[in-house]
């Protein structure tokens, strides 16, 4: 077989993972030490100020409307989701849309640990999206708006109906930032900072509706709720939350450097500026892909492409009449090559995810490396292919 040559050119920066994901290119640990309040009370006015500001700063670039209430969380956007779905679930029908691992999660734990009765889970395969048109007006409906470990999106929210009756409870972790959310059809949106705007971990965001907090105010789960999770007292949302008060102590750290994060992308032009270099940094490795024999989107609508969490699949008919195991043994190998190199780091599918790899494009990327990116991907398979062959 013919072997492309080892590029020479590598990317300048080789993190391409899908989380914790990389800094924005103007990051330095020196920049972020400079806006932290370190070894200081997380409720003395100046560190109170500055998580205020992160929430401020949030609802504002995102385009969060009036009425709505952003406030930070503990445990990442993991956290966000199971102190919705603790706390809100349970006074309708639900419905959950499962195409990836965090959506069969959720429902998991809606049926297993919530033991709620009325439940639908409408699922899909990877790289697909389940029926959008059977979810059921009057039900609360979980779901992801970005598929991380599937590289699938929804492309919009029409689906959901204006009128509805049940709240909409959205995972946004891999979209927030990238991709515009369709705010009157959202209740509840959770995200985390390490995705999108490359921010540390341990950290969560939770956006609440004025229908979303009508529900926290008037339905009693009957369940027992552990203090992290608790968003009302007496029957009224804990307003603090949503000024900057955590509930438990936050990493003053890991705040700065999502305010640094804040402080990058207002500099070069905010969400539409963000959302421009995601879908830069997608158009690059799928013009890549649909020039390239071995490998393809996992998404096979191209309406339905994440533009963050790009996640492929190779396609060649030798690899792919390998059986999973070996097809994951082959790709673990590309993986492993690729990051000997330094010419990319973590870029394999998710474990739960079939045979391939995933490639994080979100904002903080830069659209060259992408670029610099797809002939080491190249020879990594062909490398990879021969190394079989000869075994």
């Amino acid at each position: 077989m013919t072997f492309p040559t080892k590029p020479q050119a590598k990317p300048a920066r080789a993190e391409f993972s899908s989380g914790p994901c990389p800094k924005h290119p103007e990051w330095s640990v020196e920049a972020v030490a400079s806006k932290a309040f370190l070894g200081r009370s997380h409720r003395a006015s100046a560190p109170k100020a500055q998580l205020k500001a992160a929430v401020d700063r949030t609802a504002e670039m995102l385009g969060v409307p009036e009425g709505y209430k952003v406030g930070i969380v503990p445990a990442s956007d993991t956290g966000a989701v199971e102190m919705a779905m603790w706390s809100m679930l349970g006074a309708r029908p639900v419905d959950v849309l499962v195409w990836e691992s965090f959506g069969a999660g959720w429902a998991t734990d809606i049926k297993k640990q919530l033991k709620l009765d009325d439940v639908n889970v409408l699922k899909a395969d990877y790289g697909q999206l389940p029926d959008l048109a059977a979810v059921r007006k009057d039900a609360d409906v979980v779901f992801t708006w970005n598929g991380t470990t599937s590289g699938v999106r929804v492309p919009n929210a029409d689906w959901i109906a204006k009128d509805r009756a049940g709240l909409t409870i959205c995972d946004a972790t891999s979209a927030a930032f990238a991709q515009e959310l369709d705010w009157d059809k959202l209740d509840v949106v959770t995200f985390s900072w390490q995705k999108v705007m490359g921010g540390e971990g341990a950290h969560g965001v939770l956006v609440l509706s004025p229908r979303a907090i009508e529900r926290l105010e008037t339905f009693d789960a009957g369940r027992a709720l552990p203090k992290i999770f608790r968003l009302t007292k007496g029957g009224k949302l804990i307003d603090g939350v949503f000024k900057g008060e955590t509930i438990n102590t936050p990493s003053m750290l890991a705040v700065a450097d999502y305010v640094d994060a804040l402080d990058w992308a207002d500099r070069v032009g905010g969400r539409k500026a963000l959302q421009a270099r995601a879908d830069a940094n997608f158009a690059a490795i799928q013009s890549w892909v649909d020039q390239t024999d071995w490998v393809a989107n996992l998404a096979d609508n191209s309406a339905t492409r994440s533009n963050t969490s790009v996640c492929l699949k190779v396609t060649d008919p030798a690899i792919a009449a390998l059986d999973d195991a070996a097809q994951k043994a082959f790709c673990k190998k590309i993986v492993t090559l690729l990051d000997a190199e330094d010419a990319a780091y973590d870029i394999g599918g998710y474990r739960d995810a079939p045979a391939g790899l995933r490639i994080w494009c979100g904002a903080t990327v830069d659209a060259s490396d992408v670029e610099a990116l797809t002939p080491w991907l190249d020879w990594a398979f062909a490398t990879a292919k021969a190394d079989l062959v000869a075994a």
